[in-house]
């Protein structure tokens, strides 16, 4: 008898119900802004880029999804870990596909497992950081948790 449990992946269809929750925060505060959903391999689930949103944002989204993947936390709790002195004053240049240490990218998570990451870039850092965990609760909200 196996007592392991099947984990439910990010799908396609949260990854499109949380696009949507940040694309409505971001409206509501009046700031255009670019969405990533990564699932748990790094692969693209899902992407929005406002038509008002700086071009730049597009890729800071998907490096802070990344980067929240990667390390398992959300960027805005990793800022001061890449300062000089920091644990990971150089990591953010010793990788093939960067890190960015901007608040605006967290993990997600199900059953207490890593699912995937939301990226949020346009706004400032704390606004980022605000639509993608509003967005969250959209998923926490579709898992009962």
């Amino acid at each position: 008898m196996s007592t392991t449990a099947t984990l439910t992946p990010l799908t396609t269809r949260d990854a499109e119900a949380l696009v949507d929750a940040a694309r409505t925060a971001a409206e509501a505060a009046g700031v255009a802004v670019s969405i990533t959903v990564l699932d748990a391999g790094g692969h693209l689930l899902a992407f929005r880029r406002d038509d008002r949103a700086v071009l730049i944002s597009g890729e800071t989204s998907t490096r802070k999804a990344w980067t929240a993947l990667q390390l398992d936390a959300p960027t805005a709790a990793l800022v001061d870990a890449v300062l000089p002195g920091g644990p990971f004053h150089t990591l953010p240049t010793a990788l093939d596909r960067p890190l960015l240490f901007i608040a605006g990218g967290i993990p997600l998570h199900r059953d207490g497992r890593l699912v995937g990451a939301l990226g949020i870039g346009g706004g400032a850092p704390e606004q980022d950081h605000a639509f993608a965990v509003t967005a969250a609760t959209v998923l926490e909200a579709a898992t009962g948790r």
